[in-house]
C-alpha cells in the first residue's frame, strides 16, 4: 500500500531531511510537494491524501472538511494557528507539531533582544554609524537588578529564558493562568495576573500561543497601562500584539521600545511605521533558526506522519 503525503508549502532549499525519513520509514510514500497559498489551492491538492505536512498554508475548517482520507496533519513548528484544531478533531484527524525543536534558539533570541534593548546596543551602534560618538545617545540605561523582566507564558521557552536571564540580576515575574503560584515559586518567579505584570514590567517578553483569547492581548488599553520606559519583546506570534496600537504608543512615548521577531503580517510591509522608528528592533521571524534546530524540526515533523501512518503513536499529537 502506498500512502500519499502532501507538503502544502515550504521555504527550504531542498527536502532531503523529509525524504530521508520517508525513505527509511519502512512504508511506501508518494511525497507530493506543493506551494499552496490559499484554501482553494490546498483543497485542490489535498482531497485524497493520507497525510499533510504543513508550514504556513491555511488548513481551515473548509479545507479539513474537504479531506476524504487524511489521518494526520503535521506542522513545522510549535504553533498550530494555521490549523483548525476543532475541525480536525471532529474529523478524527491527528494534528501534531514539534514543540521542542527550537527551545534553545528562541529563548536565546529573546535574551539577545532583551540585552540589546536593555543596553541599547542597536541604538548606539546606529548612532555611531551616523557619526555621533556620544554615550548620551543611549541615556538612560539602568542596572538590570533595578528592573523587572515580565514573561507572558510559562512553558518550555519562557522557562529557559528565565534560567538565562536570572543570573544577570533581573527581577522576574510571569503570567500564565494555567500554572500555579507554587510552581512558579519553585523556579524563583513571582506569579502575577495580566493586568499587574503589564504595569510592573520594564521588559515584557511574550511567549503565549496565538489563540482566540490571545489575539491582540497587548492592545491600546493595556499599552496605556505600561511604564513609559517599558519595552515589549515578541518572539511568539505577531497578532498577539495590536500593531497599529503599538506604533501609536511608541510614537507618543507611552512606552520606550519594542523588539519584534514576528509581526502581524509577514513579511512586514515597507509602509509599516515600525520600520521608521529608532526604538524598534525587528528581525525576520528568525528566532527559531539554527542549522541544528532546522534539521530537528524537519525530521520530527516528517516522523510525526510516518508514525501515524504505521499505526504508531506520535508523542507530539495535539488531537
Amino acid at each position: 500500500m502506498e500512502f500519499k503525503v502532501l507538503l502544502t508549502d515550504y521555504e527550504f532549499e531542498h527536502l532531503e531531511y523529509e525524504e530521508k525519513v520517508f525513505e527509511e520509514s519502512g512504508i511506501s510514500i508518494d511525497f507530493i510537494k506543493a506551494q499552496c497559498k490559499s484554501e482553494d489551492e490546498v483543497i485542490k491538492r489535498a482531497k485524497d491524501v493520507d497525510a499533510i505536512l504543513n508550514q504556513y498554508a491555511p488548513l481551515s475548517r473548509r479545507v479539513i472538511d474537504s479531506l476524504t482520507k487524511c489521518k494526520v496533519i503535521s506542522r513545522y513548528g510549535v504553533g498550530v494557528n494555521t490549523v483548525d484544531l476543532d475541525a480536525a478533531k471532529e474529523k478524527g484527524i491527528i494534528v501534531a507539531n514539534v514543540p521542542d525543536y527550537g527551545m534553545e534558539e528562541v529563548s536565546n533570541h529573546a535574551l539577545a533582544l532583551l540585552l540589546s534593548c536593555a543596553r541599547k546596543v542597536t541604538l548606539l551602534n546606529n548612532e555611531v554609524k551616523k557619526g555621533n560618538w556620544d554615550f548620551k545617545a543611549g541615556v538612560p540605561i539602568h542596572r538590570f537588578n533595578n528592573q523587572t523582566l515580565g514573561v507572558l507564558g510559562f512553558g518550555r521557552i519562557p522557562r529557559r529564558l528565565i534560567e538565562k536571564a536570572r543570573p544577570l540580576g533581573f527581577k522576574i515575574a510571569a503570567y500564565d493562568p494555567f500554572v500555579s503560584e507554587k510552581d512558579m515559586e519553585k523556579e524563583g518567579v513571582q506569579k502575577m495576573d495580566l493586568e499587574e505584570i503589564i504595569q510592573v514590567a520594564d521588559f515584557l517578553s511574550i511567549h503565549v500561543p496565538l489563540i482566540k483569547d490571545t489575539y491582540h492581548l497587548i492592545n491600546e488599553e493595556r499599552l496605556a497601562k505600561m511604564k513609559s520606559n517599558a519595552v515589549i519583546i515578541n518572539t511568539a506570534r505577531g497578532p498577539i500584539v495590536d500593531e497599529p496600537a503599538l506604533a501609536d504608543a511608541l510614537s507618543k512615548g507611552k512606552i520606550a521600545g519594542a523588539a519584534l521577531d514576528v509581526v502581524e503580517e509577514e513579511p512586514i510591509k515597507n509602509t509599516s511605521r515600525l520600520l521608521e522608528m529608532d526604538n524598534v528592533i525587528i528581525t525576520p521571524h528568525s528566532a527559531w533558526y539554527s542549522e541544528e534546530a532546522m534539521i530537528e524540526l524537519r525530521t520530527k515533523a516528517a516522523s510525526n506522519i510516518t508514525q501515524v501512518l504505521k499505526g504508531e503513536v506520535t508523542p507530539y499529537a495535539l488531537t
